[in-house]
This record gives C-alpha cells, sequence and structure tokens, in this order.
C-alpha cells in the first residue's frame, strides 16, 4: 500500500509499529511488551488490516524472548558487531587500515659475544700489521675487555699472520711477547697455542706449510719465555700422533728448540726485530731531503715522510730541513715550501714543529762552527715560519726564556762534562774499579743521581752491550758508592724527563722499563721503590707509564732469568746449573776454603738476583753438618754488600716455608732454624720476620 494512500490514523498505526520494530530487533532479551509504544486502543482494528514487515508478535500478546545472544533470526540485520566468516582486509580499500592485519613474529638473530670479539679483534690485528703500533693493539686489546676469550685472539693472530710475510710473523711474535702478562696471561697463551695446535690440520688446507711455520712459532714462544719448554712434552699427550698438530710439536722440538744457539736461530729467522733504529730513521730522512731539494717534488716528499711511519719523531724532519736550508740556501724556498704543505695537511704537527725548531735552536753554537751566520739564518727562518703561520708566535717569545734556562751552575756544568768523558771511557775500558776512583776524585757525591741519569741515557742510545754495562755497573755503584736514594731520585730524574728523551731515542720508553725492572732483579731497587718513584711523577705521563710497564716486567714468570738477559748479559745458565754451582762452593768452603774465595766464586756467579739460594743452602748445610762455619760466610758476604737484606730475607724466607720437609731428614731444624735467625737479627742481616 502506498503511503499516499493513508489515513493520518493509519500513518500513525504504521509509525508505531515500525518504531517497535527496531526496538525489538536492537534491544537486549530482557525487553517485554511494557517497553513497546502501544497504538491508541481505537484505532487498533484499523491498524491491524496494514500489513506491518519486521514486526514479529506473539499472537498470544506475550512479549517475545529473542535468543540468548543471538544474532537474531531470519529478516534481521544480525548483530551489531557480526562479520561474515569469509571477510578479509582490501588494501585497496579507502579506509584500509595496515594496523588491522594480523601480526606475525618475525624471528632476529641473536649475536653471539665470542663473534663479536672475533670480528674485533680481527680489525685489530689487521690495523697492528698496518701500523706496527705494539701500544696501541695492546691499548685496544684491553678496552675491548672479554678477557676469557683472548685465547681466541692468539689463534687469530697466529694464523693470520702465518698467510702473510715474514714481517708480519716477526710483528706477531714481538706482540705476543708484549702483551705476556700485562694484558694476556701465561695459561691464556698456552691455551691459544693449544687451540692453533687442534686446528693445525685445517691451517693445512690453506698454508702449504703451515706445520713448518707453526712449529716455529711455538719454538719463538719458548725461546722468548711466553710458553714454558714443558708444553711441547705435555701437549703432544692431549694430540694423536697421526695429527698435524703433533707434527708441529716434533718440527719446534727437532728442528728448532734442540738445535745449537737455537735462541738466535730463531729470533733471527723473521728478520729479528722490527724496531727501525735511530740512525736508520735519521738517514732516511737525509736522503729524502736531500732527493727532494734536487727534485721539487713536494707531493714526493710528504709521502715519504708519511711512509716513515714516525709521527711522533717528525720533529727531526723539521731539524734536518732547517739545516738542509742553511747548508744549501738555493734550497730553502723548496724547504719551506715543503714545511708549509706538511703544516697544512697536517702531516707534522704544530707540536712536532715547535720541537724541530727548537731542538735547531739549542744546537745553533754547534751549527755555528760549520755555519758561521747560522743564528741569522735560524732567526729569518723562524720569522717567516712565524708569518707563513706554520710555526706558532708563542715560539719567538720563548726564545729569549730559553737563553736564560740554558745557564746552569759552573760546578754543575763540569761535573757533566767529567762524567760524560768518565763513561765514555768506562765503555770502552769495562773497568769498574776506575770508573768508581775518578767518581770518587770528584768529590760530589750529591751529584750522583745526574750521573745515573746521564749513564743510562747514553747507554740507550747505544747498543746492547753497553745497556749491559750500565746495568752491571749500577748494580756495583750500589754496593760501592750510591746509596738507594741516589738511584731513586736519578731514575725520577730520567723519568721526569722521559718525553725529551724520546725526541732522540725511539723506544725510549721501553728500554727504561727494562733500567727499571733490570735494577730490581739486581737488587739495586726494591719493588716498593717504583711505587715511589711512580709516586713523585704527575699522573698519567709518559714516565707513569713507564713505571707501569716495568712493574709487569718484574712481576712476570722468570723475570729474574728473563731480565738477566734483555740485553744478552747474565750467564745464561739454567737454575740448576746455577744450584750445582753453588752447592760445589759451599761444600769446598765447608770442606777448609777461605772465605774471600768463596765470596768471589758466589761473585762470579753473576746472578745477584739468585743469592737467596745461597743463603737457603748455606743454612742447610750449617744444619747438616752442625757447623756453624757457614754463618761466618754469610756474615762476610752481608758485610761486602754482596748478599743484600732484601736476598737475606728471601733465603731464611724459603727455609722457613719448608721447616716441615727438613724436620724429617733434620730432627733439630726448627730450634737450629730459630738460632739462625736470632742470629741474623742480631748482627743486621733481616729484618724480624
Amino acid at each position: 500500500m502506498a503511503e499516499g494512500f493513508l489515513t493520518d490514523e493509519q500513518r500513525h498505526v504504521l509509525k508505531t509499529a515500525s518504531m517497535n520494530t527496531e526496538i525489538l530487533s536492537s534491544s537486549p532479551s530482557w525487553l517485554t511488551s511494557e517497553h513497546l509504544i502501544k497504538a491508541p486502543r481505537a484505532l487498533n482494528a484499523a491498524a491491524a488490516a496494514v500489513p506491518v514487515k519486521h514486526v514479529r508478535r506473539s499472537h498470544s500478546g506475550k512479549a517475545i524472548r529473542l535468543k540468548k545472544d543471538g544474532g537474531g533470526g531470519k529478516g534481521t540485520w544480525g548483530k551489531l558487531l557480526d562479520t561474515d566468516a569469509d571477510s578479509y582486509i582490501d588494501r585497496n580499500d579507502p579506509n584500509y587500515d595496515s594496523g588491522e592485519e594480523p601480526y606475525q613474529l618475525v624471528g632476529s638473530a641473536v649475536s653471539d659475544p665470542l663473534d663479536e670479539y672475533k670480528r674485533k679483534v680481527a680489525s685489530i690485528i689487521d690495523e697492528y700489521f698496518t701500523t706496527g703500533d705494539v701500544d696501541l693493539a695492546a691499548s685496544e686489546l684491553r678496552e675491548l675487555g672479554s678477557s676469557e676469550y683472548h685465547p681466541y685472539f692468539i689463534k687469530r693472530l697466529v694464523s693470520m699472520a702465518m698467510d702473510r710475510h715474514d714481517k708480519e710473523k716477526e710483528m706477531a711474535s714481538v706482540l705476543l711477547s708484549a702483551l705476556y702478562s700485562d694484558v694476556i696471561s701465561s695459561t691464556q697463551i698456552k691455551q691459544g697455542f693449544l687451540m692453533l695446535l687442534e686446528s693445525a690440520d685445517d691451517l693445512e688446507v690453506d698454508i702449504l706449510d703451515a706445520v713448518e711455520i707453526l712449529g716455529l712459532f711455538v719454538a719463538r714462544a719458548v725461546v722468548d719465555d711466553i710458553l714454558p719448554p714443558s708444553f711441547v712434552t705435555r701437549a703432544k699427550k692431549s694430540l694423536s700422533e697421526s695429527s698435524k698438530g703433533f707434527q708441529v710439536l716434533q718440527t719446534a722440538e727437532k728442528s728448532y728448540l734442540s738445535a745449537p744457539h737455537h735462541a738466535e736461530l730463531v729470533e733471527q729467522r723473521w728478520g729479528g726485530s722490527t724496531h727501525i733504529t735511530v740512525e736508520e730513521v735519521k738517514k732516511r730522512i737525509t736522503d729524502l731531503l736531500r732527493e727532494y731539494a734536487e727534485s721539487g717534488d713536494t707531493l714526493e716528499a710528504c709521502r715519504c715522510i708519511r711512509q716513515l711511519g714516525v709521527a711522533f719523531f717528525h720533529h727531526e724532519v723539521v731539524k734536518r730541513a732547517l739545516v738542509l736550508a742553511m747548508e744549501n740556501r738555493a734550497a730553502e724556498p723548496l724547504i719551506l715550501k715543503l714545511l708549509k704543505e706538511a703544516s697544512e695537511e697536517g702531516l707534522i704537527s704544530s707540536s712536532q714543529m715547535g720541537k724541530g725548531f727548537a731542538r735547531l735552536h739549542d744546537s745553533l753554537d754547534d751549527l755555528a762552527l760549520d755555519i758561521p751566520s747560522a743564528k741569522s739564518l735560524f732567526e729569518s727562518l723562524a720569522q717567516l715560519a712565524v708569518t707563513n703561520s706554520w710555526l706558532d708566535s708563542s715560539f719567538m717569545n720563548s726564545q729569549g726564556d730559553m737563553a736564560i734556562t740554558e745557564a746552569e751552575d759552573e760546578k754543575l756544568r763540569h761535573y757533566k762534562k767529567e762524567i760524560v768523558s768518565i763513561i765514555h771511557e768506562y765503555f770502552l775500558s769495562d773497568d769498574i774499579p776506575e770508573l768508581i776512583r775518578s767518581l770518587e776524585d770528584l768529590q760530589s757525591p750529591e751529584y750522583n743521581p745526574v750521573f745515573l741519569k746521564k749513564l743510562i741515557t747514553l747507554a740507550m742510545d747505544r747498543k746492547n752491550h753497553e745497556k749491559e754495562m750500565a746495568s752491571v755497573l749500577l748494580a756495583a755503584l750500589h754496593i760501592e758508592i750510591f746509596s738507594t736514594q741516589d738511584i731513586v731520585d736519578g731514575f725520577t730524574l730520567l723519568l721526569e724527563s722521559a718525553e725529551d728523551t724520546a725526541l732522540d731515542i725511539l723506544d725510549a720508553s721501553n728500554e727504561l722499563a727494562l733500567f727499571l725492572a733490570r735494577a730490581v732483579v739486581d737488587d739495586v731497587l726494591a719493588p716498593l721503590n717504583l711505587e715511589e718513584i711512580g709516586n713523585r711523577l704527575a699522573p698519567n705521563c709518559n714516565g707513569s707509564e713507564t713505571i707501569h710497564v716495568a712493574q709487569s716486567l718484574v712481576g712476570a714468570r722468570h723475570a729474574g732469568e728473563r731480565l738477566l738477559r734483555c740485553w744478552g748479559g747474565g750467564s745464561g745458565w739454567a737454575v740448576e746449573d746455577a744450584k750445582d754451582k753453588i752447592t760445589k762452593l759451599l761444600e769446598e768452603y765447608e770442606s777448609g776454603g777461605v772465605v774471600s774465595e768463596a765470596c768471589q766464586c758466589i761473585r762470579d756467579l753473576g746472578m745477584p738476583f739468585f743469592n737467596h739460594e745461597v743463603v737457603k743452602k748455606a743454612l742447610v748445610m750449617a744444619m747438616e753438618k752442625k757447623n756453624d762455619r757457614m754463618l761466618d760466610l754469610l756474615q762476610e758476604c752481608f758485610s761486602e754488600g754482596l748478599i743484600t737484606t732484601n736476598q737475606m730475607t728471601k733465603g731464611f724466607g724459603r727455609i722457613k716455608d719448608g721447616l716441615d720437609d727438613l724436620a724429617l731428614d733434620i730432627p733439630d731444624a726448627v730450634d737450629k732454624f730459630k738460632v739462625y735467625k736470632e742470629h741474623a737479627v742480631v748482627r743486621g742481616w733481616m729484618v724480624p720476620m
């Protein structure tokens, strides 16, 4: 029926029915007829004739209860939030929201700390092979942390070096020795080499002569005292005889470690030390400057300077370039151009430039002997450099101050001049008594620290033979005329000027550390003296780092034996040989020998760091023989300064530690030891234990 033909009453009924339909289709199931909108009674009959769709009433007049939680029945729209089962998200829909997409779990790889460590150490090793900077490599490895993975570093370092030239193999061995005890423990080094031996079969696939090379690495580690000789024997037990690792150990043992003079053979196999000497650097600098003066190729000259790889020594380039400009006036414009280019490129830093000018200024008096106008030429060159902004203007202002500081006390100047001659004569004659007499003739004991500084400074600029002589002399001077305080003050002076020393001596820091450590081994200094010296120095200076290195050297395994021959000196005897010699000289003395001869034999051993063994064996022999004559020998040794308080205390300490075992053979050992200890304390040999 069209709505236009309905009466007003019919329209009202239709409207009421429609409203009830909406209520029923969208309301809760508890809705009853009371809630429905009712039409007027008068219109019921008329409304009954009107067909109303979608209205579901009970003919009984009862309210309809919809299905619980239902979505409506036939002819309804269903629940408000109903969706078709087959619905999907249309990405082309203007209302498409990517957030409605179903979630998917995406797996991500968990990084392995060991893999990360291996990746980083590979970068450190590559950089080390490029720069050769041992200190930088050690610092980066220390900063990396993860010390539990250091055996993998050793494996990676050696395996990478095996596939490179002899230079890198030598560099790898040098780095391992430098890292030993300071960064990497002895146990970790053993583990690293064991890992290499276990992977020797795999290395053989990529490196044809892997067995030979790895055997040489093992032998080199033994020679450098970073692996004990027993490592070879013990490692064999853990490897199959058919494995390549076993062959490596056989090669190391038979081809290298059993050969005559094997230490020298192994150390020189890859060309020896990677460190370039000062003289070689100076010669290269001179050659490149002369070549530049002839060719005028600034780019090539800068490349050669960069290739030297000694940025800390560029002040020498500056100094020699200026001298060349003074000697060859025609080359002056080229030299100034080179220095300006090097400064602007950052190749030569401002500090190195200033040091170069300062060093030349200090030597102007000597230079004037060959170039009479040296001073005026230097002033003009310095002025040009300041004007062109590649030399700091403060340099010109400081020249007056430098001239003032050069004036020294006349007595000290005379002393320095004399001791240089005395030291040079000693290096030629090796006559310690004569040197001591010469020092006593100077009658300037207050300058003993100055002598020590000059002695070591001169020795560092010479060969290992002179370095060894300097250490031997220090031990003798400490016994004869130098106090421990003199030694401490002298080393303090050295370390305070360590930066200046490094200008002329490339490896000054490491060599100073060796001198300090050797002094401790020789009982010239006590370990606590190193700490005392360190406390006198400014924090974070070069000298403090040198003290740290020295303490590491002293604390390393077999420090005495290693340091005694750090420059090729010492007796080189094995410990057992030394013990046999000590036993024989004591037996000879006990059977009627002369005290002076026994003292001379102890002195001839040349192992002052091992004199505690003399004390120990002398006390044991006195207990066994019930002959206190040995105490007379110890008294004489102490009086002569042959056996120090430190060594005496150490010897008594070793007896004390082994008293239980000693008492099995000597029943009254404990009582005897008490008597000897009291005797030693009364005589001042040692402090009370």
